[in-house]
């Protein structure tokens, strides 16, 4: 893959990403966006998730060094990562690598981890970096929603194009009496749960395609490279094909690599994507539809916006 030119993208390469990343040539590439192994001991088909500490800050310095490098002067790299080295990782990208931080969002989701001896996990960290603070894109266009002013109050003085989203901290819908308020815009998209239509059920780890088309839409343009180092489930692949971007992704399990393959097939530019635009007032299909108040309230479950059990 070196000397890249544009009829090498659109493709999932079976192998390590520090080693695909070098094949790649200085500031190619527009937008990456990395999901990788949170180092907590997850069943991975191929990769072990239990390295030493240090073992995992090293080969994360690795192939971000390498993201860096393959970025254009106006890119941008987002990270999801979870708690357990959210601020490490944060420190090695700009004291280490140079990034420079725009964004530390909050993604809150529903079907959060359930836990015992700590309030229950329902978030991650997403981290917008890049490489020059001054010269990046934004397309604050493409990520608006609507605002109180709109949705509220019909204040006429309200921008047509609504609002750029929060990146704040949300309470859970149940503990709101009327769940989210226009005010709450935010990152807020339900956890890609089993009962889904949008889950794939080869991967555990999948992200809704609404965020990833945020982060998209708003650091790259139509008909620039989206690049993947960790393929999983190969949703941003997707939804950069969707969305009329080229995609590059790289996946260490041949099998991954084989069922990625089969749903970016199955796609085409224009696609719609999965999982609901607005979350906060429309739930994700789920194969047997939504289900009903009355059953709920039967199993002692209650209604929540945004989500289906």
């Amino acid at each position: 893959m070196s000397d890249k030119t544009l009829s090498d993208w659109d493709q999932i390469n079976q192998g390590d990403c520090i080693e695909g990343l070098k094949r790649l040539e200085d500031g190619c590439i527009d937008l990456v966006f990395a999901d990788p192994p949170f180092n907590i001991g997850y069943d991975y088909d191929v990769y072990q998730d239990d390295l030493d500490n240090d073992e995992y800050l090293n080969w994360t310095r690795q192939w971000m060094a390498e993201v860096k490098r393959v970025l254009k002067e106006d890119g941008s790299f987002w990270l999801a990562i979870g708690d357990e080295y959210a601020a490490e990782l944060k420190v090695l990208m700009q004291r280490e690598l140079g990034f420079t931080c725009r964004s530390w969002v909050i993604w809150y989701y529903t079907f959060g981890v359930n836990c015992t001896k700590k309030f229950n996990r329902s978030h991650a960290h997403l981290f917008h970096m890049v490489k020059d603070p001054k010269q990046f894109t934004f397309n604050a266009d493409d990520a608006r929603v609507p605002s109180a002013r709109q949705l509220v109050y019909g204040d006429k003085r309200a921008n047509a194009k609504g609002r750029l989203p929060d990146d704040t901290w949300v309470l859970r819908p149940q503990d709101l009496p009327a769940g989210f308020s226009a005010d709450d815009d935010t990152w807020y998209f339900p956890r890609v749960a089993g009962t889904f239509k949008e889950r794939q059920g080869f991967h555990g780890c999948q992200m809704p395609e609404q965020l990833l088309a945020r982060i998209i839409r708003v650091s790259s343009n139509i008909g620039e490279v989206v690049v993947d180092p960790f393929g999983g489930s190969g949703t941003t692949l997707a939804v950069a094909k969707k969305l009329d971007r080229r995609y590059l992704g790289f996946e260490l399990s041949d099998d991954y690599v084989l069922a990625i393959n089969t749903r970016l097939d199955g796609i085409a530019v224009g696609d719609d994507l999965a999982g609901s635009p607005e979350p906060q007032v429309s739930a994700p299909a789920t194969e047997n539809g939504r289900r009903q108040a009355s059953q709920q309230q039967d199993s002692g479950q209650q209604s929540l916006p945004g989500m289906d059990g």
